[in-house]
């Protein structure tokens, strides 16, 4: 039995190049479609009122692959209360992925990954603008545009280290004393946020 399974995977892993990459060039819809399942149901129940929007009707479709990879990976980076970057067009950047730090150059494969407390550094030429990220996602798209989203960031040289080393003390104290349950997840996680926040000052 187990020589046959190895055989499967040996067969799955050798299939044709073309065959693998046609799911990753699939092409989607060039307009944004209408549920008529949806709708048709709607009008029997309520004809005299219009359906209301379904998320299929306002997604908007997915700009097209280039042919070519583009020279430079166009960044959009937003928190809940504003835009911090929006269709900047850079060499790269490099997110705090949950699985590691993930660098995203132009023509990187489409990716969402989700972030955890670290740096986001920003890389245009020589320049690179580095910001402290809580949590979050990376939407990456294989158009060459990421899309990071996050709950909290501020830039690294406006953390003030005193600080952090208080928090990181007051909350080490805090795991120590901890009785219960919440107390522990609750002291664990400003550990986590501060031990990143004084590893961006010190890295």
């Amino acid at each position: 039995m187990l020589r046959h399974a190895a055989r499967r995977l040996v067969s799955r892993a050798v299939a044709p190049p073309t065959a693998r990459r046609a799911l990753a060039t699939a092409e989607v819809p060039a307009e944004a479609v209408e549920d008529s399942t949806f709708v048709e149901a709607w009008k029997k129940v309520a004809p005299n009122i219009e359906p209301p929007a379904t998320p299929l009707s306002l997604m908007q479709p997915r700009p097209p692959t280039p042919a070519t990879i583009p020279t430079k990976l166009t960044v959009n980076f937003v928190l809940p209360y504003k835009s911090e970057i929006a269709n900047k067009e850079v060499d790269m950047v490099i997110v705090p992925a949950t699985t590691g730090q993930m660098g995203v150059l132009p023509g990187h494969v489409a990716t969402i990954a989700e972030l955890k407390p670290g740096v986001l550094s920003v890389h245009e030429g020589n320049d690179v603008s580095k910001y402290f990220v809580s949590s979050g996602f990376a939407f990456v798209h294989a158009n060459s545009i990421a899309d990071i989203v996050a709950v909290e960031a501020i830039p690294v040289d406006q953390i003030d280290p005193a600080l952090v080393q208080k928090g990181l003390a007051e909350f080490t104290a805090k795991l120590g004393a901890a009785s219960t349950d919440l107390e522990k997840a609750e002291a664990q996680i400003g550990v986590d946020v501060h031990s990143a926040l004084n590893a961006a000052l010190t890295g």
